[in-house]
């Protein structure tokens, strides 16, 4: 039974029974019992709200209003009435008001009452009519109009006031787009958001339209409630909004649902639902993509007319980044179609699809309105460096503490081109069994320039097999002059057998130990920095990465400092790649024949020009 208004206005939690009360969310535990929860601000703004109205500052339609902008929760004037006032005080209210009045006085204060109920009420007839005569307009019957009304037409808008125009570039093409999932991230202000809302009324001229759209917590959703309330009723005449589900209804019975999901038991609220369009916004603020792909098994429908699409909005600099950026940004340039390959296999039988992705870059620049305030603009230029990159920029490699800070993709990643056959060929080396191994290539131009044009990330391989890869993988390169591989794989640990550097070394490999004395992974760190470094005069770096080299640019770009040192990297973190180009950097590399060239060449001269000996 639900507790009196007093005990609900308190915000305390509750058995789920009747009607969702306002301020209360319906939530399900563990055990499967159904509760309302509390939404303590929703409740605040209650209690503001019946403040306004026992002190008399504002009328009952004014602050129930009010009372919908500020929380996004919809309560009649009488349902707020009911909230203020206790019978006693209604009653002791209405004898101070009629105080000094005749009897025919009060009859007609009582008959106006009745009078203002009952234009209400002829009002709310009125809407409900035109409603059914949009629906049958033209005198058409039901059926006809059902069938008629997943069609969208050119002349439906002829001569219509254009309500929303997307701008030019990433928001156009965001809006476009055709892929299964889809994910719009980068710098603040790019329109992120208000394309998000955009998105499902595409659809929603068909009738079996269900869409829903996320954030992370409550009050968060309230303000894309609040934007969509200034649209989509411009956008669908006779769209609803019902407040105790957060769904838009539309005339035809599409409907666009409103939610929260902080957790992975949020998400079990959709489990067995079915939705044709789902949205995210701020994605990355999700630390893993768990719930990601649990909205997935949501994404599906029984009419074929209707795309499936999974979107998402989001900026750098959040806990979930580094997944989002896996995921979105690392497979592909932006703006590029990818695909991920699917294979199962059911009853016996083998199947193989894909799931289409793209990453599209959102900038500042991109939003004409916000552009014209050179304010904000500023404001995000006056932030400190990794904010500013991340906000400003939309630099998903810009990390917060991350350890190298001086590695760009700009100056140091290119598109991989051949090898000229002049040029010293390296190889350092990581390995791992349970970790991944990680192997790197590089050579060394005439200039002293180290190109890393080669790196092998790969998990579950024995030394023996290890060995025999990189032999494949540099088949065709020519001579490796030198290599280095982790000196700890010399090591025989309680074995009479070879170590795994002997079995790597057996195929033909031959690496040398790298240096592990005290202080060499700090010097190795110094020595990345320095190849980092752009050189003034030139305008170039003394290390260049093949764009091919994924794993070894993600680490660079990702790996924090050691809190308790930071002249390192955190050795927790994935480093297998950093690793590897740390041990390849101990060689020393520079170019042999340059290097040839440079040695002082003392001319024999014979003792005797005579007989020339």
């Amino acid at each position: 039974m639900a507790p009196p208004v007093v005990d609900r206005l308190q915000g305390k939690r509750y058995r789920a029974a009747g009607p969702v009360p306002f301020g209360y969310d319906l939530v399900v535990d563990d055990e499967g019992l159904k509760w309302y929860e509390p939404d303590q601000e929703a409740l605040g703004k209650l209690r503001e709200a019946i403040e306004f109205i026992r002190s008399g500052q504002h009328s009952l339609r004014v602050t129930s209003e009010w009372l919908e902008q500020q929380t996004g929760r919809k309560l009649s004037g009488q349902g707020l009435s009911r909230l203020s006032w206790s019978k006693e005080e209604k009653a002791q209210r209405k004898k101070v008001r009629y105080k000094g009045l005749t009897k025919e006085q009060k009859r007609l204060a009582d008959l106006k009452v009745v009078q203002r109920n009952a234009e209400i009420r002829a009002k709310k007839a009125n809407t409900r009519i035109q409603k059914l005569q949009e629906k049958v307009s033209n005198n058409l019957p039901d059926s006809v109009v059902e069938d008629q009304d997943d069609q969208v037409t050119s002349d439906a808008t002829e001569g219509a006031d254009v309500i929303f125009k997307p701008n030019p570039g990433p928001q156009t093409d965001f809006l476009a787009s055709t892929e299964r999932e889809v994910f719009y991230g980068g710098a603040r202000g790019g329109g992120k958001t208000y394309s998000l809302l955009i998105a499902p009324l595409r659809f929603v001229g068909f009738s079996t339209s269900r869409a829903l759209l996320l954030r992370r917590s409550m009050p968060e959703l309230r303000d894309i409630i609040f934007q969509t309330q200034q649209i989509y009723p411009k956008v669908v005449p006779g769209a609803k909004f019902k407040g105790q589900e957060n769904t838009w209804h539309f005339p035809n019975g599409a409907r666009i649902e409103f939610g929260y999901c902080e957790n992975l038991q949020d998400a079990l609220r959709y489990q067995g639902q079915s939705y044709s369009w789902i949205g995210v916004d701020e994605l990355p603020q999700y630390n893993t993509p768990d719930i990601w792909n649990f909205l997935r098994s949501s994404l599906r429908s029984a009419d074929t007319r209707i795309p499936l699409h999974l979107r998402a909005t989001g900026n750098p600099g959040n806990v979930g980044s580094k997944w989002v950026k896996e995921l979105f940004i690392e497979p592909a340039m932006p703006n590029t179609r990818f695909a991920e390959k699917v294979e199962y296999s059911v009853a016996g039988k083998s199947f193989s699809t894909e799931i289409t992705r793209k990453f599209i870059p959102a900038s500042v620049w991109d939003n004409p309105y916000l552009t014209q305030d050179e304010g904000y603009v500023a404001m995000l230029a006056s932030l400190p460096e990794v904010k500013r990159q991340q906000f400003l920029y939309g630099n998903w490699d810009a990390v917060d503490d991350g350890a190298f800070p001086d590695f760009s993709r700009e100056d140091h990643v290119v598109e991989p081109f051949d090898i000229p056959s002049g040029w010293t060929k390296l190889r350092g080396a990581d390995y791992g069994y349970s970790s991944p191994s990680a192997v790197l290539w590089g050579a060394v131009d005439y200039d002293g320039v180290l190109w890393i044009y080669r790196e092998l990330y790969a998990q579950g391989m024995t030394g023996s097999d290890l060995g025999r890869r990189i032999i494949e993988e540099e088949w065709e390169d020519g001579t490796i002059n030198r290599a280095s591989l982790d000196s700890s794989t010399w090591a025989k640990r309680g074995t009479r057998g070879p170590s795994i550097a002997e079995d790597i070394n057996a195929q033909g490999c031959r690496f040398t130990p790298s240096d592990r004395s005290p202080g060499s992974r700090v010097s190795g760190k110094v020595q990345i920095h320095k190849r980092l470094k752009v050189n003034e005069e030139t305008g170039e770096p003394m290390i260049r990465i093949f764009d091919t080299c994924t794993q070894l640019i993600r680490q660079l770009t990702s790996l924090p400092v050691d809190k308790n040192n930071p002249e390192d990297v955190d050795t927790k973190a994935e480093d297998h790649a950093y690793d590897a180009l740390r041990y390849m950097l101990d060689l020393r590399p520079i170019n042999v024949m340059t290097a040839y060239d440079k040695i002082p060449k003392k001319r024999w001269v014979p003792s005797d020009a005579r007989f020339g000996y």
